[in-house]
């Protein structure tokens, strides 16, 4: 039923279709605003570039706390491009007549995967194959057996966590405003766009911030 309440329905019916158009119209609305925001670079920022400092000096800011500055800095572009994707992916959901293309779990399990493999990849680039490895054996060496499998499937299930919750909450928002729609188009609705919006945040708050957190896991071993 999710095609009725969409623009792009009216062209197909298929969901796959509806998907993909509104991953793209996502993908041009973030590099719009990039665009725009490094147009005309000025030294007291104004408008959109403005904005987009604020956003950065808050992701920059997060990082911090949990990398480090040095490392923050580093990951900065990485991590500041998922959450604006995942915030308008988001929040693109909540305007009736589109869909969160977040609401489908091929979406944020493409995003699961890639900060999945990246921090693995920054882990064994860092400390090497070996290195890396060890420390999923524990600091007892009898108990390296069971700590292994036991490191590894908690490392495969940070894809599922990741993808699946905010699959579910956004798919859960979508439904929540389809109900609202259906019953009283023009009352209802109001209130719960603000709540659909924070969660739209929130959860690209998360994602940013568990990603910062596998980071930090995977590159500070000998912390550990």
């Amino acid at each position: 039923m999710s095609e009725i309440f969409t623009f792009l329905g009216l062209i197909s019916h298929s969901h796959a279709f509806i998907y993909l158009s509104h991953m793209f119209l996502t993908m041009v609305i973030v590099l719009v605003i990039a665009k725009v925001a490094t147009s005309s670079l000025r030294l007291v920022p104004q408008g959109t570039q403005n904005v987009i400092e604020a956003y950065l000096g808050g992701v920059m800011y997060m990082g911090t706390d949990v990398v480090g500055e040095k490392e923050a800095r580093k990951y900065l572009p990485l991590v500041a491009t998922i959450g604006l994707f995942v915030v308008i992916a988001n929040v693109i959901g909540i305007i009736p007549g589109f869909e969160s293309p977040s609401g489908s779990l091929n979406f944020t399990l493409a995003l699961a995967l890639a900060v999945f493999v990246f921090y693995n990849f920054e882990g064994i680039r860092r400390n090497g194959v070996i290195k890396y490895f060890k420390h999923f054996l524990g600091p007892v060496g009898w108990l390296a057996p069971l700590m292994f499998p036991i490191e590894i499937v908690s490392h495969l299930s940070r894809i599922i966590s990741l993808s699946f919750r905010l699959f579910g909450n956004i798919k859960g928002d979508d439904l929540f405003l389809m109900v609202l729609l259906m019953l009283a188009p023009y009352v209802a609705p109001l209130p719960a766009f603000a709540l659909l919006s924070f969660m739209a945040l929130l959860q690209a708050f998360i994602f940013m911030m568990l990603t910062y957190v596998y980071l930090a896991g995977a590159i500070h071993i000998d912390d550990h």
